[in-house]
């Protein structure tokens, strides 16, 4: 193979995974149209999706570098089409937590690709997301959402109160609330990625 033909097939390889990311990126972005809350959890604005399932086949396929950019191209989407009530705040922080849940998955399994390693990332990655979600919560989102919608801090405590009573505090809603919501969406999120990655991934290795 000589030199102008090496260079012609890395510019088709750029040009398909470019491809690949935009189309997951587009699945992602309708993905987390399609949300739910889980009441018996958290407050009805914290909403479950199904939308990193499409950024943990593309980053289990094509590295963590790829898993960045998808998740990116969803938030981009997701503005481009819903606009921002948050000043781009709420936006840079579901972006972060979301990064927090998908690359450790997708770095652990660049090593090493097989089943096993996939659910050591994924487990890891939850463990990360509940995390990040917890110092988000509390120091980002939580506050931007009580400016930008006029919420004191009681009155979001007190959405945390109407389904755990006990809930005294900001941490205790975090604790309680936000902690557990993300652990049962990155198990769920787990739970569908490992059941149609193998289905999927022969598409993106063309």
């Amino acid at each position: 193979m000589n030199q102008k033909t090496a260079v012609s097939n890395n510019s088709l390889l750029d040009v398909k995974t470019i491809a690949k990311m935009a189309i997951l990126g587009a699945a992602a972005f309708v993905l987390m149209m399609i949300e739910f809350p889980l009441p018996f959890l958290a407050p009805a604005f914290y909403k479950m999706d199904f939308s990193e399932v499409a950024v943990l086949v593309g980053g289990f396929a094509m590295g963590p570098g790829p898993a960045v950019v998808i998740e990116a191209l969803k938030i981009v989407l997701n503005l481009l089409f819903q606009g921002t009530s948050t000043m781009f705040v709420g936006e840079l922080a579901n972006f972060l937590i979301g990064c927090s849940f998908v690359l450790p998955a997708a770095v652990l399994y660049s090593k090493n690709k097989n089943r096993a390693t996939a659910l050591k990332g994924l487990v890891a990655g939850t463990v990360c997301m509940a995390l990040m979600g917890v110092i988000m919560n509390y120091f980002v989102l939580l506050p931007a959402y009580g400016y930008f919608f006029h919420m004191s801090e009681e009155a979001i405590v007190g959405a945390g109160q109407a389904i755990f009573p006990f809930i005294k505090s900001k941490l205790g809603f975090v604790a309680v609330c936000v902690t557990p919501f993300n652990l049962v969406k990155g198990l769920l999120v787990s739970v569908v990625t490992l059941l149609v990655y193998k289905h999927i991934s022969p598409l993106l290795h063309k």
